[in-house]
């Protein structure tokens, strides 16, 4: 992500005007290494660096393209249709009569002694 935005140079922007606030502090007063750091007039060899680095660096564009949704081919619909000929029951309960008889005889009981 750092890579990405471009954060890379930040890091890098800091690192060198740390060594040189650091550098200048020793020889100069505070106010002064500050001042020749920050005031882009007297750039270290890394700033020179980085700034060439900036400028060479093709930036990619990317273009967002927009298509269209592609949706597969769409299945045949299926329809219900009434058969040519059905049988009408008249009465269920006719049916269930037929269906389920009741045996002849009652079952066996045993006996429990």
């Amino acid at each position: 992500m750092l890579a990405v935005t471009g954060g890379h140079w930040a890091v890098l922007q800091t690192v060198a005007w740390t060594t040189m606030l650091a550098g200048s502090v020793g020889t100069d007063s505070f106010a002064t290494a500050v001042r020749n750091t920050f005031d882009g007039k007297h750039p270290c060899c890394l700033c020179k660096q980085i700034a060439a680095s900036k400028q060479s660096e093709k930036k990619s564009e990317f273009t967002v393209q927009f298509k269209p949704p592609e949706f597969l081919p769409a299945a045949p619909r299926f329809v219900f249709a009434a058969p040519s000929s059905f049988l009408v029951l008249t009465a269920a309960g006719d049916f269930l009569r037929s269906v389920c008889r009741t045996p002849p005889t009652p079952p066996p009981r045993a006996d429990f002694v």
